[in-house]
């Protein structure tokens, strides 16, 4: 049986949340209620992730058990107070609205419409087609493990360093990890992927642990693909906060720098983060404190004579 649906304060909204009982995560018995429970814990650090940028929802209506549905346009039904940007896909001749979102009870509302995970842009609101956001994905081959990808992100902060950019790490809630970078929003994404492109290589020339093969049957199965290409337009990865579809509910979690000799992602999950971030507080609380600019990549890209 349905269990009696629950109303959810967030901030000066109410959202009705039905079936709150209903099991998502099998494994661990975690309920619809508990995601909602975890969303609202970490509220500022997920709002600040989504804020303004168009956002592609990863929907388990029927929980992990059941498929997972890629939602780019809204769900039907949706309160007038929730927002969105209308995008246009060339590939599909047509428009859909995404959810933008400004406000946490717009992720609760998100997560009683079956949202486990959020995939925002890289570019927001008001400047779509200018990413405000570089992000460096390091995403680990199947002989990888988790120590290779430590040694290519150490790698990857050096050179970030070298370019004085600050970048903010995270988990990606799987076995690879994610540096988000914030650029000033004055490259179309071509540009921008040309110069994460040219950092990839770079990544490449210094460890060789880093791959930037393009196809995957291609590919040494050993080392850590840079995906330069999640730059490119409409390609989303989970934000930071957001939990991941997978058995243990884990979680893409920001981290320090300086954690990451001991880091193990698979400890950040819907259950251990609360408490870690009610700790630590939003580790990318900083991350719109300043753009840094891509003039150094795209003079790496020319020599490079990268397209």
């Amino acid at each position: 049986m349905a269990s009696p649906a629950v109303e959810i304060p967030v901030g000066d909204r109410v959202v009705r949340v039905t079936n709150p009982d209903r099991v998502y995560f099998p494994e661990t018995g975690w309920t619809k209620r508990d995601l909602v429970d975890y969303y609202l814990n970490v509220g500022d650090g997920i709002v600040r992730a989504l804020r303004n940028r168009p956002c592609m929802l990863h929907r388990f209506p029927d929980g992990l058990a059941g498929p997972k549905v890629h939602q780019k346009r809204l769900p039907g039904g949706a309160p007038d107070w929730v927002q969105t940007v209308e995008l246009w896909f060339p590939r599909f001749g047509r428009t859909a609205d995404e959810l933008c979102v400004t406000e946490l009870a717009q992720v609760i509302w998100a997560v009683q419409m079956s949202t486990v995970e959020f995939h925002p842009w890289n570019s927001r609101r008001g400047h779509v087609e200018q990413p405000d956001e570089w992000r460096i994905d390091l995403d680990p081959m199947p002989e990888a493990d988790f120590g290779t990808v430590r040694r290519v992100a150490q790698v990857a902060h050096e050179v970030l360093a070298e370019l004085a950019i600050t970048g903010y790490p995270k988990t990606s809630g799987g076995k690879g990890f994610h540096i988000y970078v914030r650029i000033e929003p004055e490259w179309g994404f071509h540009e921008v992927r040309r110069a994460a492109l040219a950092f990839a290589r770079e990544l490449e020339r210094r460890i060789d642990d880093a791959t930037t093969v393009w196809w995957r049957k291609d590919r040494d199965p050993a080392k850590i693909f840079v995906d330069f290409n999640q730059n490119a337009r409409d390609h989303t990865i989970a934000s930071a906060y957001s939990v991941r579809g997978t058995p243990t509910g884990t979680v893409s979690t920001p981290v320090e720098w300086d954690e990451l000799d001991d880091l193990d992602p698979r400890d950040f999950t819907l259950a251990s983060v609360p408490a870690r971030f009610a700790a630590l507080g939003d580790l990318h609380a900083g991350i719109d404190d300043q753009a840094f600019r891509l003039d150094t990549l795209l003079e790496w890209a020319d020599r490079d004579g990268l397209d």
